[in-house]
């Protein structure tokens, strides 16, 4: 039985031994390969069943059970959101958080590939299962809905569930192998104007237009993106703008994204696009209201330490990693780096040619290239979190984070 192979550690197993590296990383490469079936098996049921996020809810079922059946116990109480979870294995004063994302795409399934970011990270935290109490470690597993949407993670930690965290760590599903990049910041806004109706014939100056509000916001903001700080994006798409042609229309809806290299940044940005908004309310007449939706993305820092790491434990596996700095895309893991070291590299595999967000991304999920990242993503991991239990000097810096 696996879950006999994998029993939880005591206090009195919990102090790092003098375990060599050698034997560190055939015990976690003998666990990666003891689990392989299930590992990827996991990956390919994800990908199999795309749920939103938020609705991840067969997803975590999946993983729990994979978690429970290899000795992990589960913390009370739980997270607040439904297809969240908390789980632990051993006893360590390092604690060392393994961050599961598990949500697809509307009409296009896993086409951001976080079937592979979850196996790869349940991957992982098994592999850390293995060597938990020789590294005086704990192994906590985060199961963290909505990262397309409403950011999971930055509600786990307003609930207090990264506060024992020393470290925390995951890979996401890319077109080739890169550590050390940032996101960009992400605010985004659901926009709402409100006027009165009226026949747009007979008398359309009887009516005040929320479509012009929006027009003149658009506007507004197209001609302000040369003033806003470099690298800053700023979209937007109407979703409301009137029932019909013939009456003027009396609601219009936008949502609205920004992005920044910097959440500073992101401040500014939002405060000269609410400008904006509201000049198409005060252009048109119509009552405004702006309400933020999920949480506000801060930008990645990857720990320099903890990247180099994984990138020599990659090596080890055939695969070259690149190291690059720029900022791709957002996600609410940033919000964790900004409290304890972390790591959250492009874990590469042949996608084709496709982009990210694209059914042709899609598609590639569960192939053999993907289940080989899955596997060498989580030995990486593992590894990186060893290396760093291992040095006293790194082991002191990351138990500080929390002191």
């Amino acid at each position: 039985m696996k879950a006999a192979a994998l029993k939880a550690g005591s206090p009195e197993t919990a102090t790092p031994t003098t375990t060599s590296p050698a034997a560190v990383e055939r015990s976690v490469s003998a666990a990666l390969e003891r689990w392989e079936p299930e590992v990827v098996g996991l990956s390919h049921a994800i990908h199999a069943d795309p749920e939103l996020s938020g609705q991840e809810f067969r997803a975590a079922k999946r993983v729990s059970r994979l978690l429970r059946s290899a000795g992990f116990s589960f913390d009370g109480p739980q997270p607040l959101l439904p297809a969240s979870f908390s789980a632990r294995f051993g006893a360590g004063e390092l604690v060392v958080a393994l961050c599961v994302e598990y949500d697809a795409l509307p009409t296009i399934g896993h086409a951001c590939g976080h079937n592979v970011n979850a196996a790869c990270a349940v991957g992982a935290a098994l592999a850390l299962a293995s060597v938990a109490d020789g590294l005086g470690i704990t192994v906590k597993v985060l199961g963290t809905p909505a990262e397309e949407t409403s950011g999971g993670k930055v509600d786990l930690i307003g609930e207090g569930f990264f506060e024992d965290v020393s470290l925390a760590m995951m890979a996401h599903a890319g077109a080739e192998d890169v550590i050390g990049g940032s996101s960009l910041a992400m605010g985004m806004w659901d926009v709402l104007y409100e006027g009165r109706p009226a026949h747009a014939a007979a008398a359309p100056s009887e009516g005040v237009n929320a479509l012009d509000a929006l027009v003149i916001a658009q506007t507004a903001i197209a001609l302000a993106r040369q003033q806003l700080p470099p690298a800053s994006v700023v979209s937007l798409i109407v979703t409301e703008g009137g029932s019909a042609v013939n009456v003027i229309p009396e609601r219009a809806r936008a949502s609205v994204e920004m992005r920044s290299p910097s959440l500073k940044n992101l401040r500014t940005i939002e405060e000269r696009v609410r400008r904006c908004l509201e000049a198409g309310a005060l252009a048109s007449g119509s009552a405004l209201k702006v309400t933020p939706t999920g949480n506000a993305y801060a930008e990645l820092r990857q720990d320099r330490y903890l990247s180099e790491a994984y990138r020599e434990a990659m090596s080890a596996r055939g695969r070259a990693v690149a190291f690059n700095e720029d900022p791709v895309a957002s996600t609410d893991m940033g919000n964790v780096s900004q409290l304890v070291p972390s790591i959250h590299p492009l874990l590469g595999y042949d996608v084709g040619g496709a982009a990210h967000h694209t059914a042709e991304f899609a598609a590639h999920g569960s192939s053999a290239s993907a289940d080989r990242a899955v596997l060498d993503g989580a030995f990486g991991l593992a590894l990186a979190a060893c290396a760093a239990a291992k040095d006293p000097r790194q082991r002191e810096r990351l138990l500080n984070v929390r002191r």
